[in-house]
C-alpha cells in the first residue's frame, strides 16, 4: 500500500487524486493533506473521509482544529513544506504557483518520491531542484510531461531528436482579434476543467511556455530540441521524435486521471484510472503550428529559459501578478503577455542574478512582483 501526501488537496488535481484513492482503497493510504484553507469545509470533509492524521493549512486553522480535534493541524505559510518532508512513499505537489518550490525541495531532500503537478517549481527553481534529484524520484503529473516520460521508456536519451508538447490552443486558437476578450471568455476552456489561473495561462498559451521550461529541466534537453504544436482534440498528450525518424506518442482521453494515477502508483498502472479511447468511433486528430504573433508567450518563455539564471523565475512571477490583474479587471487580456515582456526587458537591461538557494528565488520573485504591480498601475492610469 502506497502512503501518500497530497499538497493542494482542495484544488482540481488534489480532488482528482483523492477520487483515485477512493476508487482504490487497497492501493493507497493518505497520510496528510494540505490546502490554503479558503475552502475549509472541503478540507475538513476530506480529512474525515480519508482518515487523515495530519492537515496543513495557511488560513482558518482554528476552525479546522475545532472540526478535527484528533488531527494534527500545522498552520502557516510553511505548512506544506513541513508536511512534504514527512516520511512517505510519494508526495503529490498539486499547489498552484511558485510557492510550491519550497515543498518540492523539502520532499526531494527527505528522499520521498515526488509526483509533480507544480510546474512553477522547475520554472522558478529548476537549477536548484534537479541537482538533488535521484533517478525516478520526480514523477511528472502534467499530462504533457507524463506523456513524454512514458514515450521515453526503454529508449536511449542519445537517440532523441526532439520533444513535441501538444497544446489545445485554448478558447482563442481560431480568434484573430484578442483585444476584446472578456474574463468569462478566457475562463471558458474548450477541453479542460482547471482552476482560474491555469485556465487563463492556457488561454494565453503561457502554460505551454512554462511547460517547455519544465521539460528542459525534467528531461535534460536543450531548448532547441523542445517544440510545441496545437492539437485541439487534446488526445495526444505529447510526443517524442527519435533520430531514426520515428515518433512515439501517448494518447488517452483529455483528463488528468491517468497521469495522476501513474505518478502516485509508479511503477504500476492503476486499472480503470480513466476510460480508454473508443476506437470503434471515427475521429480526427489534427495538429498545427503555434501562431507566435497572437501567442508570444511561448517564444518569450523559451527566451527566458535559454538566458537562464533568475529570468525564468522573474518571468513566472510577473505573469502571476498580471493574470491576477486581468482577473480583477485592471488590464486587458492582450496586455497580459506584453506586460510580462516589459518586465523581462527591464531585468535584461541590467545584470540577471543567479539563484543560489530558495531565499534567492523568493527575493527575486518579490522584486519582480513589485515591479510588475507598479507597471500595471501605470498602465491602468
Amino acid at each position: 500500500m502506497r502512503k501518500v501526501i497530497i499538497l493542494g488537496s482542495t484544488g482540481s488535481i488534489g480532488v482528482q487524486a483523492l477520487e483515485i484513492v477512493e476508487a482504490n482503497p487497497e492501493l493507497f493510504e493518505v497520510l496528510a493533506i494540505t490546502a490554503a484553507g479558503s475552502d475549509p469545509e472541503l478540507l475538513i470533509a476530506q480529512a474525515n473521509k480519508y482518515g487523515v492524521k495530519t492537515v496543513g493549512v495557511v488560513k482558518n486553522a482554528d476552525l479546522i482544529r475545532q472540526a478535527l480535534p484528533d488531527v494534527t493541524v500545522i498552520d502557516g505559510a510553511e505548512a506544506s513544506t513541513e508536511i512534504a518532508a514527512l516520511k512517505c512513499d510519494v508526495v503529490l505537489n498539486a499547489i498552484t504557483g511558485s510557492i510550491g518550490l519550497g515543498p518540492t525541495l523539502a520532499a526531494i531532500k527527505a528522499g520521498n518520491q515526488l509526483a509533480l503537478a507544480n510546474k512553477e517549481s522547475l520554472v522558478a527553481g529548476g537549477d536548484l531542484v534537479m541537482p538533488l534529484v535521484k533517478p525516478n524520484q520526480i514523477l511528472p503529473v502534467d499530462s504533457e510531461h507524463s506523456a513524454i516520460w512514458q514515450c521515453l521508456q526503454g529508449n536511449h536519451a542519445t537517440d532523441i531528436s526532439k520533444l513535441v508538447l501538444t497544446a489545445s490552443g485554448g478558447p482563442f486558437r481560431d480568434r484573430e482579434d484578442l483585444s476584446g476578450v472578456t474574463l468569462d471568455e478566457a475562463l471558458a476552456h474548450p477541453t479542460w476543467s482547471m482552476g482560474p489561473v491555469v485556465t487563463i495561462n492556457s488561454a494565453t498559451l503561457m502554460n505551454k511556455g512554462l511547460e517547455i521550461i519544465e521539460a528542459h529541466h525534467l528531461f535534460n534537453l536543450p531548448y532547441s530540441q523542445i517544440e510545441a504544436v496545437i492539437h485541439p482534440q487534446s488526445i495526444v498528450h505529447s510526443m517524442v521524435e527519435y533520430k531514426d525518424g520515428s515518433t512515439i506518442a501517448q494518447a488517452s482521453p483529455p483528463n488528468m486521471m491517468g497521469p495522476i494515477a501513474l505518478a502516485i502508483n509508479y511503477p504500476h498502472r492503476t486499472a480503470g484510472a480513466t476510460a480508454p479511447i473508443d476506437w470503434s468511433k471515427s475521429s480526427t486528430w489534427s495538429f498545427a503550428p503555434i501562431d507566435a504573433k497572437r501567442f508570444p508567450a511561448v517564444d518569450l518563455a523559451r527566451h527566458c529559459g535559454h538566458i537562464g539564471g533568475a529570468l525564468p523565475a522573474i518571468f513566472n512571477a510577473a505573469n502571476e501578478v498580471v493574470v491576477a490583474a486581468f482577473i480583477t479587471g485592471k488590464i486587458a487580456f492582450n496586455e497580459i503577455i506584453s506586460t510580462v515582456a516589459k518586465i523581462v526587458e527591464q531585468y535584461e537591461g541590467g545584470t540577471i542574478p543567479t539563484l543560489r538557494d530558495l531565499s534567492d528565488v523568493s527575493a527575486i520573485e518579490e522584486d519582480a512582483r513589485k515591479k510588475t504591480s507598479l507597471l500595471i498601475t501605470k498602465v491602468a492610469s
